[in-house]
């Protein structure tokens, strides 16, 4: 039964000059943060926080994110990248095997999680207007939304793929499956594009579209239940009294999110081959000690001083 199985062919940017190209991917980065400065704004404006203080959060919070997320992927999962092509780690530019701007790939969640939290640290020992608790019980609702679109631009690049499955919500990512050199070879066609457009449409190409297998698609998983973990967060903040109590905000958001995580890493692949060895993967033992801190700061944590 596949009823809601569909093929997944997608546009992933608009080419602007020469090689660089605006990626959907980013663009979703851009909605996120966006996104998550008009909650902020919201929330100032709730506690009459001075407004000054917001732009300066927001250029931390854009650097801890994408700072920990980009050295959080090389660490857990291309550590062979320090040795390869270490400017790439830093540079939209892929240099190895052959100079091409990339935008910025290979985020790593656990890592953005850990550079924000680094991030709210230093922004805290500069603007001291709240604790960095009341910070971090806040700035977790506008990571929570922003989670929501960071998975659909995922799923935009056919990546972050789930295992095979002959369920109903099955999609074929065809571009994960022939990158674009193999598809360019195997069609015959003069661009990755009409490749592309070939095989998910050209009757000629029906074996290699029946050689593409149906997966979960967890990034659409994923994005659908950080919907409700950003929910939950504003409903906790905004119809209880919650949000006073220093750290269950934050410690909520951390027990919700890697939960999701979690559990969605069983029908994920993995993205480095360590499940056989270990039973879970490396995904699935990073988010236990975030699920145990969020317990800690929900049930255990009390503040040594007054929150001013």
């Amino acid at each position: 039964m596949h009823f809601l199985t569909f093929d997944w062919n997608p546009i992933t940017g608009i080419d602007i000059i020469g090689n660089f190209k605006l990626h959907f991917y980013s663009v979703m980065w851009i909605i996120a943060f966006l996104l998550g400065l008009q909650i902020m704004k919201r929330i100032f404006k709730k506690e009459n926080i001075n407004p000054d203080y917001l732009d300066p959060l927001f250029l931390y919070t854009i650097i801890a994110t994408m700072l920990g997320a980009r050295l959080g992927h090389v660490i857990f999962y291309q550590s062979e990248l320090i040795s390869q092509d270490f400017f790439s780690i830093f540079l939209p530019f892929r240099f190895v095997p052959k100079f091409e701007f990339t935008g910025f790939q290979g985020l790593a969640s656990h890592g953005a999680a850990i550079g924000i939290i680094i991030g709210m640290y230093l922004y805290r020992r500069k603007y001291k207007y709240k604790s960095l608790m009341w910070i971090l019980d806040r700035v977790v609702i506008p990571v929570a939304s922003g989670a929501i679109f960071i998975r659909l631009g995922n799923f935009i690049n056919s990546e972050i793929i789930g295992k095979v499955t002959d369920s109903a919500f099955g999609v074929r990512f065809i571009q994960e499956e022939y990158n674009q050199y193999e598809a360019v070879k195997l069609t015959g066609m003069k661009t990755p594009k009409e490749a592309y457009n070939a095989i998910a449409n050209n009757p000629q190409f029906q074996n290699l579209l029946d050689a593409v297998p149906f997966r979960h698609p967890a990034q659409l998983y994923e994005s659908f239940s950080y919907i409700f973990v950003f929910l939950i967060l504003w409903f906790f903040y905004t119809k209880t009294n919650k949000g006073n109590q220093t750290g269950f905000l934050f410690g909520l958001f951390l027990i919700m999110l890697w939960t999701v995580r979690f559990f969605v890493e069983f029908v994920k692949e993995a993205q480095v081959d360590d499940r056989a060895t270990w039973a879970l993967n490396t995904g699935q033992w990073l988010s236990i000690p975030f699920i145990l801190i969020g317990l800690y700061f929900m049930f255990i944590y009390k503040p040594k001083t007054k929150v001013i």
